[in-house]
């Protein structure tokens, strides 16, 4: 691969980090913050992980949907030209078909001359739906791999990945060190990247939910949290929203800050009645069906109700948006132009 070509993948990343962490700092600042990767962050990684392993094996109760309906988009002759599209993933068929899926389908209808494929950053999740459903879903070096021996020359990659994070680094990271095994590689920015992006966001989620903004009804999303510093990016939502008018809207997160109790203190202030719920992640996996929906006394939807408030859960990830999906399809637009500077 030309040296032009790998200084592109690693800029874009620099760049994305930049913007992400509400910071306006240059790019040789955001290379650096990349580098100073805290040990607290890849330890919010691992328990995430640890979290998520015992989520799944609890999910073995209960029916997510049917994962033969869902495309794994693993098949071989894959051409010269491929579109890798990366996900965390999630191991809840339904939502999986309705949400990354559909974002693999836009992108393939974008981007006819390209072959689109899928890969999961989650091995947990790989194996767990292996397992309980006999259906194999590559990784990201399995999909490189792939690329390799069908004979693709041209790879853009482009993951559905919320915010520029450790993962969103990580990919980056291996596709630069599998860059020689292509012609020409590109990597497009994660959903909320430059204030477009939570523009964009911001316009897609009200407008999926205006029918419950009445005034007497507080419209809270509940993001996944990071203890890295992209975990910026909720309380960045959070502002704009305020900026743009939509007074009776909220943003916190699971892992992180704003906690639910953060929100339920903030929905306090004002004189609401009912409360909606719901995930600000491109599933609704175990998070959204347990952590924000579930009957435990911890979830949102307890505490919530525990604070008076009557309850109304939306349980559908970002990318079942059509809004989301087209930005997706924009970012990998942008990659895919870059190829020819």
């Amino acid at each position: 691969m030309r040296k032009a070509n790998i200084y592109a993948v690693m800029t874009a990343a620099a760049v994305s980090m930049a913007i992400l962490s509400g910071c306006s700092g240059s790019q040789t600042a955001a290379t650096t913050a990349a580098e100073t990767t805290t040990v607290a962050e890849t330890t919010a990684e691992e328990t995430t992980a640890a979290e998520t392993a015992a989520a799944e094996e609890d999910e073995e109760n209960y029916n997510t949907g049917d994962a033969s309906m869902d495309n794994t988009r693993n098949q071989d002759e894959i051409g010269e030209k491929e579109l890798l599209v990366v996900s965390f993933g999630t191991s809840y068929n339904d939502s999986r078909r309705l949400t990354v899926g559909a974002i693999e389908n836009a992108i393939e209808n974008a981007f006819p001359d390209y072959s689109v494929r899928r890969g999961f950053t989650s091995q947990i999740i790989i194996d767990h739906v292996k397992k309980r459903d006999n259906v194999s879903i590559d990784n990201v070096t399995e999909a490189l791999n792939r690329a390799v021996d069908n004979g693709v020359k041209t790879l853009v990659v482009q993951p559905t990945h919320l915010m520029n994070g450790l993962e969103y680094t990580d990919l980056v990271n291996e596709l630069a060190d599998n860059s020689d095994a292509f012609e020409q590689v590109a990597v497009g920015e994660p959903l909320l990247t430059s204030d477009d992006d939570f523009k964009a966001v911001i316009s897609a989620i009200t407008d999926a939910t205006k029918e419950y903004d009445d005034g007497e009804t507080a419209i809270c999303f509940m993001g996944h949290g990071t203890e890295a510093d992209s975990n910026a990016v909720y309380q960045k939502m959070q502002d704009m929203l305020k900026e743009e008018g939509f007074d009776n809207y909220y943003v916190g997160t699971v892992e992180a800050t704003p906690s639910c109790e953060d929100v339920i203190n903030q929905v306090k202030e004002g004189s609401y009645k009912k409360v909606v719920l719901e995930p600000l992640m491109i599933v609704a996996g175990d998070h959204a069906n347990n952590d924000m929906a579930g009957d435990d006394d911890d979830s949102w939807k307890s505490q919530f109700e525990a604070a008076g408030y009557e309850v109304t859960c939306l349980v559908r990830g970002l990318g079942e948006l059509e809004p989301i999906q087209q930005l997706f399809v924009q970012h990998a637009q942008a990659a895919v132009n870059s190829l020819a500077k």
